[in-house]
């Protein structure tokens, strides 16, 4: 076996996760911290002590910091410490007795089908230095604010309590060794979370699978891409340069690694990110048609929901009827960012016909995940909060790829992921020692037989 890896290839690593008590693992692991306001996990956890939205978010202790700061003052940091150090002295979190990797499965239903939805990830450190060579690929653009509340975050609790959700062209090598292990072992964890997505972990704590997993990894697969997570990925990133800069890291440090699983992309479940506008600008809904007819080929009125079936196909609700608009092919532009409907709609519509020039920033424009479906369209068109709102195609993993592999930004809202990695599950506690490469570990092991 080569002990080294290939040099265009990422890193991974095994690691002594914190992890939930087994019995209160249900009561223990929220949603990610950034998918709720602080006022919802307040409410949750009021009635359940063990919720890990007492760590993730420790604002909701402090009613008066409540959806008023990012970052917040130190002194709430400092509560989401002393509360992850509580529930490890209760044994509500406790240590993993070595480093392992973990496979980790969700399944949920899916929100519109009669099917069920499961992916099967690689939970794993994953090397901060491959993220600022880019072979760990991004394609969203990150906010400062956001970024500083989880540097606050990680620095008090000293751990990387948010996952980050990583994609790689499907490799059968790698995928039939992890369904080998599912089968031929039983799960450490398997229990259904607040949400309804259930969740089963099997620990990979044989040695020569995790060495053969690492080398597999390290010598198989060039890039991974973040699906979702990127601000906990910039934040890491961020700790790691000032603590280069200040020496006070080696290369074997925990510092160089961020908390990660990996998913073949073959497995993901993409949703759109849809808009609802505010008003029509001066226009009547008529006029407005008319300006459309220009650049879409327009299938409608009709009374059901037209939900686009291929990529450049949106649907829109206006008036209480939908329309389908289908792009005119000379408007598709060949390019992997320019070419994406979330783009397209900006261009042709939401900039020049309704005055939304920035998304960001402009209040008459509202972003809805997918998982909302098409009632919650229509209700907020229908009760005059809203004058449209436009059902989008998914993002296909191809279309992903091809932006991240050009070092590209989609625009923002691009996508929805669902199932999301939960918070509480897995942590990797920056207090522990040097990282070790795990094959290199396997011969010494063996060399003294």
């Amino acid at each position: 076996m080569n002990l080294k890896p290939e040099e265009d290839m990422v890193v991974i690593r095994p690691f002594r996760s914190i992890l939930p008590q087994p019995d209160k693992a249900s009561r223990i692991v929220s949603k990610p911290y950034d998918v709720l306001s602080a006022t919802e996990a307040a409410a949750i956890a009021r009635e359940n002590p063990d919720s890990f939205y007492h760590i993730s978010k420790p604002e909701i202790h402090f009613p008066e910091w409540i959806e008023a700061h990012s970052p917040f003052p130190d002194f709430v940091y400092a509560e989401g410490a002393q509360r992850l150090q509580q529930f490890l002295q209760q044994g509500i979190l406790m240590r993993d007795t070595a480093p392992h990797y973990y496979i980790y499965t969700q399944r949920m239903r899916h929100p519109f089908e009669a099917r069920m939805l499961e992916q099967t990830g690689l939970v794993c450190l994953s090397a901060l230095a491959d993220y600022e060579l880019g072979k760990i690929k991004k394609h969203e653009l990150t906010r400062p604010d956001k970024e500083q509340d989880r540097i606050q975050h990680i620095r008090f609790t000293q751990a990387q309590t948010g996952n980050v959700f990583l994609a790689y062209r499907p490799l059968p090598t790698l995928d039939a060794l992890i369904e080998k292990w599912k089968s031929t072992h039983s799960p450490a964890y398997h229990f259904l979370g607040e949400d309804g997505v259930e969740h089963v972990v099997w620990i990979v704590d044989h040695l020569t699978a995790i060495a053969q997993i690492t080398h597999i990894v390290e010598n198989q697969i060039p890039a991974t891409y973040i699906a979702d997570g990127h601000h906990r990925a910039a934040s890491a990133a961020r700790i790691r340069e000032e603590m280069l800069q200040q020496n006070a890291i080696n290369s074997a440090s925990p510092y160089q690694y961020f908390l990660t699983t990996l998913f073949p992309a073959n497995q993901l479940f993409i949703m759109e990110y849809n808009r609802l506008v505010r008003d029509l600008l001066d226009m009547s809904p008529e006029s407005f048609l008319s300006r459309l007819q220009n650049l879409f080929d327009i299938v409608g009125p009709q009374q059901t929901a037209f939900r686009p079936q291929h990529p450049h196909e949106i649907g829109m609700y206006l008036q209480q009827k939908w329309y389908g608009l289908r792009i005119k092919p000379e408007q598709i532009p060949d390019d992997p960012v320019e070419s994406l409907d979330v783009h397209l709609l900006q261009r042709l519509v939401l900039d020049p016909i309704l005055g939304i020039t920035d998304p960001r920033t402009n209040e008459r424009i509202e972003f809805v995940g997918g998982i909302r479906g098409t009632d919650f369209l229509e209700n907020r068109v229908n009760s005059g909060e809203m004058a449209v709102a436009f059902l989008l195609h998914p993002v296909t993993t191809e279309q992903l790829f091809a932006v991240a592999d050009q070092g590209k930004i989609m625009p923002p809202k691009s996508t929805w992921f669902e199932p999301k990695l939960p918070d509480g599950l897995f942590i990797h506690s920056l207090e522990e020692k040097a990282i070790v490469h795990p094959v290199e570990q396997y011969v010494a092991e063996q060399s003294q037989f």
